[in-house]
């Protein structure tokens, strides 16, 4: 067995109403005085009233900062930053979507150690230490409560991450309610944003796949699979909602650990250039990045077939597994509402070209997918989606 190392939240707090008891769940993990990041639209919703009850009547000071966009900006940082200075706060609270999650891990770090956020991009070079930190996710699809990653966007269309265990959660509540009011089509795309995390997990060519994560992948595409319609066409489902909020953790901890590949690299310059959602930018590639890979992974993609689609199990031969398996997958989408091809979310045939250039800076995530992809090939699967 290869050596591997294996990373994720310190704790982890699954509990429909966990919200709405923050204030006794954090007070000996954030001390008195915290920073609560979060967007302006679930501050509008009254999504965080209840959380932010429960920390004034724990005594906490709690200072808030709603002015999170989706793709965060560095500015968006260095102002929660400042406002948490300002603050004098002893920790951090996240609460939201993965962009919320990703500024109040950045701000963390900054606030904790001083370092400077020039010196923390990249993989490994955070040195902390970080306030106190808990992340609460209103969506069930990034999985960035358990994910040592926080993506800026630094400037135009220029995407940066810090990568480090350092930032990893103190403290992750995972909150069904928090996700019932949902609308179909962001259930839709950030359950299939999961499910991509788990796939490229499980197939991912890291020296650092590992058998946790391999596990992990397979319950997250078993529960995923099994409540995503469930979530998307019966938004009030508990059960559904709490399904796929912990199957989208559980690949959270899977990819985190053995990263993703070329879907998430095609992705990016969709949603950087385009401002595609992210889930969407994901499905929208998702079947085309399957096929290329499955003249080297079909025995892989056929291991997992069943994990989402049951039924595929009874297909004989990895080859006709794995090609009904991306065949289902892409009309998961479909059934499901999303958009199908580039051209539906107002992509010309022209953006191509640049879009498979843009692709392959991704090297940190191409080095992951099972079969080596070069701009010829991405351009191929953009044609293909497009």
């Amino acid at each position: 067995m290869n050596p591997f190392v294996f990373s994720t939240t310190a704790q982890i707090v699954f509990r429909p109403g966990a919200a709405t008891a923050i204030g006794d769940l954090v007070k000996q993990k954030l001390g008195r005085r915290v920073l609560f990041v979060t967007d302006p639209g679930l501050r509008r919703l009254g999504l965080c009233q209840p959380a932010l009850a429960s920390l004034t009547a724990s005594g906490i000071e709690t200072t808030v900062f709603d002015g999170v966009e989706a793709d965060p900006s560095l500015a968006t940082v260095m102002a929660a930053a400042g406002a948490a200075k300002a603050a004098n706060v002893s920790g951090v609270i996240g609460f939201g979507g993965g962009s919320s999650l990703d500024v109040a891990k950045v701000v963390a770090l900054l606030c904790g150690s001083g370092e400077q956020l020039n010196d923390a991009w990249g993989v490994g070079n955070a040195k902390g230490p970080r306030l106190p930190l808990a992340l609460v996710p209103t969506t069930a699809g990034t999985g960035s409560e358990v994910t040592p990653v926080s993506i800026i966007t630094v400037g135009g269309d220029e995407k940066r991450g810090v990568s480090s265990p350092i930032i990893l959660p103190d403290l992750a509540v995972l909150d069904p309610d928090l996700t019932l009011g949902l609308p179909a089509d962001i259930t839709a795309a950030t359950g299939i944003d999961a499910m991509v995390h788990a796939i490229e997990a499980y197939a991912s060519k890291s020296a650092n796949n590992n058998p946790l994560s391999k596990m992990l992948a397979r319950q997250a595409l078993q529960l995923l699979g099994a409540n995503i319609e469930k979530a998307v066409f019966d938004g009030k489902n508990r059960a559904a909602r709490g399904a796929m909020l912990l199957g989208s953790m559980l690949a959270g901890q899977a990819f985190a650990n053995s990263p993703v590949a070329a879907v998430h690299a095609l992705a990016y310059p969709i949603g950087g250039t385009f401002h595609i959602p992210h889930g969407l930018s994901n499905a929208l590639v998702l079947p085309h990045v399957l096929r290329f890979n499955a003249p080297d992974a079909a025995s892989i993609y056929a291991e997992i077939a069943a994990d989402v689609f049951p039924d595929l199990g009874s297909e004989q031969g990895d080859q006709r597994r794995c090609a009904a398996f991306i065949e289902r997958l892409a009309r998961l989408s479909l059934k499901l509402g999303l958009q199908s091809r580039l051209r539906d979310v107002g992509i010309g045939e022209e953006h191509l070209a640049g879009m498979a250039r843009e692709a392959m800076k991704q090297t940190r995530l191409l080095v992951n997918n099972p079969r080596e992809i070069g701009e010829a090939n991405a351009l191929s699967i953009y044609r293909a989606a497009w």
